[in-house]
């Protein structure tokens, strides 16, 4: 799944279409999590862009009198071609077309969505989200104060996009991991201290990750079809039975939330 790194990637790669004009949308394959609508989807011809955001995983369009809202789901692809777009390949769901720009959604496992809005205030979609990791709200006392009673495992509680939105699921690994946090400790464990260095390498591993153009596993590549290359730098994500880069201890396979989890049972407690 694109995790915030990889939405803030696609969205800096899409900011030549600010300032440019949406001329029609080409719906193909309807079927996403949502059923692309047609007429839904039509309110934003003839609109403006006026800035292209990230809010959590989601990349928000914003228009002169509404918003469009992508979300990536599992597999889910933009890519922006200038001039003419190339053929269109299976699962290649819509094009949404602005000048001279053809902004392309391909989701194989249909689980994203694109809709339009007239107002982002109170959108059951961007309600009750946590700050974003990379902001000032995000510090230590806020989320020792939002974890400080909860029995849920610390790994869970960072992926919850109410307590702090986008880091999932190989980012809470490695943030993690430096932090020499176990992901089975339950949140109400932790001291303040380690709130502090959680919260630390949360961002310093979200933010090298951006720099990296994100992590490229299965389906991921930016608006401009390249793959990301932070995967080169996971000490324990998608690692289970190596050896740990730090101790030499073999990392372990965990089942948390529905998620596999990877840890070194010596660094990490």
């Amino acid at each position: 799944m694109p995790e915030l790194p990889e939405v803030e990637t696609v969205k800096n790669g899409l900011q030549d279409l600010v300032g440019t004009t949406v001329t029609s949308v080409i719906i193909r394959f309807p079927r996403l999590r949502y059923p692309l609508n047609q007429s839904e989807l039509d309110q934003a011809v003839g609109q403006k862009i006026s800035a292209i955001t990230r809010r959590a995983k989601y990349l928000i369009f914003h228009l002169e009198r509404g918003y469009l809202i992508y979300h990536l789901g599992m597999s889910g692809r933009v890519t922006l071609y200038a001039d003419q777009a190339p053929e269109v390949l299976k699962h290649d769901h819509v094009d949404i077309i602005c000048d001279n720009y053809t902004i392309r959604y391909n989701d194989p496992r249909r689980f994203g969505c694109i809709i339009y809005t007239v107002s982002l205030e109170n959108n059951p979609m961007l309600a009750n989200l946590g700050p974003e990791p990379l902001e000032a709200e995000f510090t230590s006392e806020y989320l020792a104060d939002r974890i400080s009673k909860r029995n849920t495992p610390i790994k869970q509680l960072i992926m919850d996009n109410s307590v702090v939105v986008g880091v999932g699921n190989i980012y809470a690994c490695e943030s993690l991991f430096l932090s020499k946090i176990s992901p089975l400790r339950k949140g109400k464990d932790l001291n303040l201290a380690e709130s502090q260095l959680l919260v630390t390498n949360i961002q310093k591993v979200l933010t090298e990750a951006i720099a990296a153009g994100g992590s490229s596993l299965r389906d991921y590549k930016n608006a401009q079809g390249e793959l990301g290359y932070f995967q080169q730098s996971h000490n324990v994500y998608g690692k289970a039975k190596q050896s740990c880069t730090s101790c030499g201890d073999i990392i372990q396979e965990v089942r948390l939330g529905q998620r596999n989890s990877f840890y070194c049972p010596t660094c990490q407690h």
